[in-house]
C-alpha cells in the first residue's frame, strides 16, 4: 500500500496536491502507529484495492481486516511513498502514480512496488476509490542506449600482423551501461587493454563514456550520432604519465558485421599528433 515514511514529490501551487498531500501524511500516521481501522477510513465505503500479489480486497471492512492481519504480524514496518505524478480528472477526481517501499525494523532487503490510486472528494474529502500495485522494475537507462545496440558483441581487427585486438561490449546487468572490455592476442596471449562504460549522461542528455587503462590512464569521451549513421566520439584523457590527450574518433558501420574507426584531430599537451590509420574490426560473435 502507499505510505510513506516521508512523502517524496515535486511542489505543485495547485491547492488540491496539498489536500491530497495532507491526506497521505494522515495516512502514514495511522499506518506507523499500526491503526487499521484509521488507515482503512482513507479508502471510500466502497473502495477496493488490489495488492501487489493479487488479492482484491472491496470495501472498508475487507481492507480493515487486511491491516489488522499486516500489522499483527510484521511490527514496526515503515512505509515510503515516491510521488511520480497527481493528475486531476476534474474538481473531484484525481489519479497519482509513484513507487511504494516497504521498510522491515529488522533492516532487511525492502520490498518496492509500483501503485495507482485513484482519489474522489468527498465531503471536503480526498478517499482512495481504487489502490492498485504492480511489481516495481528499477527505471534503467537502456532506452537512451538502443541506438548503440548494433555494437553488442565481439570484434576483431583480422589485419594486425602478429597481433590480434579484441573488442567485447555487453550490456551491463542492471541495463545501465555498455560495458566494453579490450584486449590484445600476442601469439595466443591475452593481454588487458584497458575497460570502458558507455552510459547515458540525464544531466548532459547525451551518451557518454568512461575509460580505464591497465597502466593507470583515465579518459571520457561524449557519443554523437551523425545524419549518416557515422558515430563521432570526443575524447579528453589523462596517460598514466600525466599527459594529457584529446582526439576525435570517427566510428563508421559498413555492414552489419564491419566497422572501421580512426581518430582524427589529436593533442598531446595541445600539441597536433598525426591521425592514426583507419583500423576494421569484425563481429565474431553477435549481440
Amino acid at each position: 500500500m502507499c505510505a510513506p515514511t516521508g512523502l517524496a514529490q515535486a511542489a505543485d501551487p495547485d491547492p488540491r496536491q496539498a489536500e491530497i498531500t495532507k491526506t497521505a501524511e494522515a495516512f502514514v500516521e495511522a499506518f506507523h502507529n499500526g491503526d487499521a481501522k484509521a488507515v482503512a477510513a482513507m479508502w471510500a465505503p466502497d473502495g477496493d484495492f488490489v495488492d501487489l500479489e493479487g488479492r482484491v480486497m472491496k470495501g472498508r471492512d475487507a481492507i480493515e481486516k487486511d491491516f489488522v492481519e499486516l500489522f499483527k504480524e510484521n511490527k514496526g514496518l515503515k512505509l515510503r511513498i515516491d510521488v511520480a505524478s497527481v493528475r486531476f480528472l476534474n474538481g473531484d477526481t484525481a489519479i497519482e502514480d509513484g513507487t511504494t517501499t516497504v521498510l522491515a525494523p529488522d533492516g532487511s532487503t525492502p520490498s518496492r512496488a509500483r501503485y495507482t490510486n485513484v482519489l474522489v472528494k468527498k465531503d471536503g474529502k480526498w478517499l482512495l476509490s481504487s489502490v492498485r500495485e504492480a511489481p516495481y522494475v528499477p527505471p534503467t537507462h537502456k532506452d537512451h542506449l538502443r541506438s548503440l545496440e548494433w555494437i553488442l558483441g565481439e570484434w576483431v581487427d583480422p589485419a594486425s600482423e602478429g597481433h590480434v585486438a579484441h573488442a567485447i561490449f555487453e550490456m551491463s546487468p542492471d541495463g545501465n551501461f555498455i560495458i566494453s572490455m579490450r584486449a590484445v592476442d600476442v601469439k595466443g596471449t591475452f593481454l588487458d587493454n584497458g575497460t570502458q562504460r558507455i552510459g547515458w549522461d540525464p544531466a548532459a542528455k547525451q551518451i557518454r563514456s568512461w575509460s580505464f587503462e591497465p597502466d593507470g590512464g583515465f579518459g571520457d569521451g561524449v557519443w554523437t550520432r551523425n545524419p549518416d549513421d557515422t558515430w563521432t566520439v570526443k575524447t579528453n584523457s589523462t596517460l598514466q604519465s600525466g599527459h594529457k590527450v584529446s582526439s576525435t574518433t570517427t566510428i563508421t558501420r559498413v555492414d552489419a558485421d564491419t566497422v572501421t574507426w580512426q581518430s582524427k584531430d589529436q593533442n598531446v599537451d595541445g600539441k597536433p599528433v598525426a591521425d592514426t590509420p583507419v583500423v576494421t574490426m569484425k563481429r565474431i560473435n553477435g549481440k
